[in-house]
């Protein structure tokens, strides 16, 4: 089976300050099923690393106020046209991302306080019918 997985997850530093995010269930994953790396903010044309992006009201701002709401989207699209090609059906995210978080997202004042709520990505995913976990749930559904 083919899972999305956020890229930094596995180690790559695209995250927006230029590092990784480990995933300590790696070794369990890989050995059963078939990870397919996705950045959608890469993906989307921002660059490694970048300013700190939060959702506020249904776009995507950086700490210095700029819209990057398309950006976002580009990735997104692009992460869901590859989830279509390998038939994926579940994603691994990182959560409280802007692109990847599920069901809690920073609350788009850069104040580090989570809400209710899906990340760009991880939205167009779950419309799609695809399952979108984080990572801290990964034993309770593939391990």
């Amino acid at each position: 089976m083919n899972i999305l997985i956020s890229a930094c997850l596995l180690g790559v530093h695209c995250r927006y300050d230029g590092q990784a995010s480990v995933c300590p269930h790696l070794a369990q994953l890989q050995q059963h099923y078939q990870l397919i790396p996705v950045c959608p903010e890469i993906m989307g044309g921002l660059p490694t690393p970048r300013q700190p992006a939060e959702l506020c009201q249904g776009r995507v701002y950086d700490r210095s106020g700029r819209d990057i709401t398309a950006a976002f989207a580009r990735g997104a699209a692009e992460v869901l046209h590859l989830a279509e090609l390998y038939q994926c059906r579940y994603a691994i995210l990182k959560e409280r991302s802007p692109s990847c978080g599920s069901g809690q997202v920073y609350d788009g004042n850069f104040s580090a306080t989570l809400v209710a709520g899906d990340g760009v990505l991880a939205a167009a995913l779950k419309e799609k019918g695809i399952t979108v976990i984080g990572e801290s749930q990964i034993e309770k559904f593939f391990l």
